[in-house]
């Protein structure tokens, strides 16, 4: 997982989704969603299911899935992104097999701009346009870097350049609206996948389970609390 903090060492990509579990086992998944990728109070695996029903019908059929809010160019760079931060691993698949990408995308194109800021005039919620400028954004440093977008560059040119954005802490100041984008999508593609059924699947949660007897909470669980000052 891209934290604020800087690697001690390279790895093979940048994310690991274990990691992401410490955080997000006490995180509801639409918590994690900006306000104008979905409405994050109604976001439910219902709804990622009800969103993703083109994506999973065009992945049964072999069809390619037609995006409706991106162009194909913007679209592939967001199934890069994905796959980037959740990647396959030994226990569930990436964000583009759970059909991150297409949630996205239909989801910004219902709701491209917060209630928060439709209410206030204001754009400065406006989740597609913030995405669609990372992404130039993002084609303008790669060109610059290596000469062309970002989704033709090499596995290392992409590294390198998503290691400026990724953790803010460390970030150049002219790296601002790089890091602003790839913070807002990175919270999407995680909203979007600990909301599908794969990732549900791949949270180690059950779910509420009846109990005989409660012998309160585990001193372990509370020793951790106290330390991180909640209790």
């Amino acid at each position: 997982m891209a934290t604020d903090a800087k690697p001690e060492k390279d790895q093979q990509t940048l994310f690991d989704r274990r990691d992401l579990l410490k955080v997000l086992s006490a995180v509801p998944a639409a918590a994690l969603l900006p306000a104008g990728t979905a409405k994050a109070a109604e976001m439910s695996m219902p709804a990622h299911a009800s969103m993703a029903t083109a994506g999973a019908a065009a992945q049964a059929t072999g069809a390619a899935y037609k995006p409706t809010t991106f162009d194909a160019h913007q679209y592939k760079t967001i199934e890069v992104l994905s796959d980037i931060i959740i990647p396959a691993d030994d226990r569930s698949g990436s964000a583009t097999q759970a059909g991150v990408p297409e949630f996205i995308d239909q989801s910004l194109g219902f709701h491209p701009v917060s209630q928060l800021d439709q209410s206030s005039g204001s754009h400065e919620g406006n989740q597609l346009a913030a995405i669609r400028g990372g992404i130039t954004w993002l084609d303008l440093e790669s060109n610059r870097a290596s000469g062309h977008d970002f989704i033709d560059a090499s596995e290392s040119e992409k590294k390198q350049l998503l290691d400026r954005i990724a953790y803010p802490k460390t970030a150049a100041p002219e790296d601002a609206a790089g890091v602003a984008f790839f913070n807002a999508l990175r919270n999407a593609v995680l909203g979007a996948f600990y909301s599908s059924k794969m990732g549900v699947q791949d949270l180690p949660y059950s779910g509420n389970q009846m109990l005989s007897e409660w012998d309160g909470c585990p001193e372990n669980v509370l020793e951790k609390l106290r330390s991180n000052g909640a209790l």
